[in-house]
């Protein structure tokens, strides 16, 4: 789909409307990195912040300015001369520059925020409009609680602010409270009404208040706007905004009935929303749609028997096309039979029917205990059925001190038990506690892990809470999870590193016999 008249651009203001969600707030350098982030998943317009609000926000637009090509670095300005002046001057060195200037135009607004009489607000939009023209080319106008203002006095405003140049129109539902069918009806109306419409590009900037922002951004698209105004992982004041992750995927998905399309690199975003969450500390929920853990995880059997037979059953799109390495089967008490023999297999168990039975029934027994079975559960529930699958190493000792001071050094040491029952002992000091352990399993297996990701939580409530360490490392390119459970964390927290080892040095194992097997056969 290659029309220009169906490209939807997008419009990210994670740095701008995101960053002013609590919580959220940036360092200039932290907003730098996270503007070429979005550069590179391909968004049409950066607006990377409010100049006049602060000397941060103006220092941190003008090097995003400076250093990101590829997409139009936008700034936001209320109609004000100082507002707009402050942009200008952040603007500075920035190959597609655009002025955002805004004005309420509501009746809620006009009265009690501003003051201000219809003809007013009318002369300030038209004020703000000319004078960013002096500035940029590129100016994008904005009638702040669009979605209350009275459809004549929005066409009229928006009219005189296509006359006075503007060439962007955005409509914003600023507290969320439009339905689809509503806005959908609003953007036709504007099309229809606002003089010199066709010169201008109408765009949707809706807020999850009722939680329709995603829809509602839609339906302004069925209504004919060609820009959305979003942000990753939904970030925003209050309930947040148009997901981007979501509004990219179902065009995506549903090309066909919206026949609309965007540029984004669709498998660039669950990075992206791992960075933003990384530089905010705003995790995202795990049944988050497109980037969250659980969008393409399955544990109820009969899911994961149909996913095993096709993946269509039950995934609309592939995880691979947003940048998860694969669909996850989530081994736990709904699951069944075919999706263990699947796991164990793709762990590296090669069970007969009878072996399987008898760890069938041990996990079904754990499951019931467990609010999720994880592959060291499933390798001890193995090595309990069948002793000579052993393989791997266990965790026999360790301790672990750290220090508060420079006579003291974080240090550790462990005792590995190895599949022929030989024992390996090893110790390390390092930066804390967890560092010095992970550098100790490393000097006892020999194999070193570039951790991408470290997290402990608590598995269950109370002083005697189990902690599940949970870890992802990069091996050979490749991205490798694993975790571990215990009362202790830094127990936790080596059986964890254990998990991600074991399974790799059985699979580099199994790749080394694999020939040998071969030639076997052969002769």
């Amino acid at each position: 789909m290659n029309d220009p008249a169906s490209r939807v651009r997008i419009f990210d203001t994670s740095l701008r409307d995101g960053e002013q969600s609590p919580g959220c707030s940036m360092t200039p350098a932290q907003k730098l990195r996270f503007a070429h982030a979005l550069s590179e998943l391909g968004v049409d317009v950066i607006e990377a912040g409010f100049p006049a609000s602060s000397e941060t926000d103006m220092g941190a637009v003008r090097a995003i300015a400076r250093e990101v090509r590829g997409a139009t670095v936008a700034t936001l300005a209320r109609c004000h001369q100082g507002d707009i002046e402050a942009c200008a001057r952040a603007l500075e060195g920035a190959v597609h520059p655009r002025i955002h200037v805004f004005i309420s135009t509501s009746p809620l607004h006009r009265e009690h925020k501003l003051g201000l009489s219809r003809e007013q607000v009318l002369q300030r939009a038209v004020m703000g409009v000319e004078l960013a023209r002096r500035y940029a080319d590129d100016v994008e106008f904005s009638a702040e609680d669009a979605l209350r203002t009275e459809p004549e006095f929005l066409a009229q405003i928006c009219s005189a602010a296509v006359a006075a140049g503007a060439r962007t129109l955005n409509i914003p539902d600023t507290v969320g409270y439009t339905t689809p069918s509503e806005i959908r009806a609003l953007f036709e109306y504007l099309r229809a009404n606002v003089a010199g419409a066709e010169q201008a590009v109408f765009s949707a900037h809706c807020h999850n208040d009722l939680g329709l922002a995603v829809a509602n951004s839609l339906a302004a698209i069925d209504g004919g706007a060609r820009q959305v105004e979003c942000t990753i992982n939904g970030i925003g004041e209050r309930a947040g905004n148009c997901a981007l992750e979501e509004l990219v995927m179902a065009l995506r998905v549903r090309g066909e009935y919206y026949g609309a399309h965007t540029r984004i690199d669709s498998r660039r975003l669950v990075p992206t929303s791992r960075l933003l969450s990384r530089i905010t500390g705003m995790a995202v929920q795990r049944n988050k749609a497109v980037v969250g853990q659980n969008a393409f995880a399955h544990e109820s059997g009969i899911h994961q028997h149909g996913m095993l037979k096709h993946r269509g059953t039950y995934e609309i799109m592939r995880p691979e096309d947003v940048g998860w390495a694969q669909s996850q089967m989530v081994m736990g008490r709904h699951s069944g039979r075919a999706a263990l023999s699947d796991r164990l297999q793709t762990l590296g168990f090669a069970l007969d029917e009878a072996q399987l039975n008898s760890v069938f029934a041990g996990f079904k027994a754990l499951a019931e205990k467990k609010r999720e079975v994880f592959d060291a559960d499933l390798e001890a529930l193995v090595l309990g059925a069948d002793k000579r699958a052993a393989r791997g190493h266990r965790l026999a000792r360790l301790h672990v001190s750290t220090g508060v001071n420079q006579d003291s050094l974080p240090t550790a040491s462990v005792q590995l038990v190895d599949a022929d029952g030989a024992t390996v002992s090893e110790a390390a000091v390092g930066d804390g506690p967890v560092h010095a352990l992970f550098a100790a399993l490393a000097r006892a297996t020999g194999l070193a892990l570039e951790i991408d990701s470290y997290q402990v939580s608590s598995v269950t409530t109370g002083d005697d809470a189990q902690g599940q360490a949970s870890l992802i490392a990069r091996v050979d390119g490749v991205e490798v999870t694993g975790s571990g459970t215990s009362t202790d964390i830094l127990e936790a927290s080596a059986l964890a590193w254990l998990d991600i080892a074991n399974r790799v040095l059985r699979t580099r194992a199994a790749g080394a016999a694999e020939p040998e097997r071969r030639a076997a056969a052969i002769a």
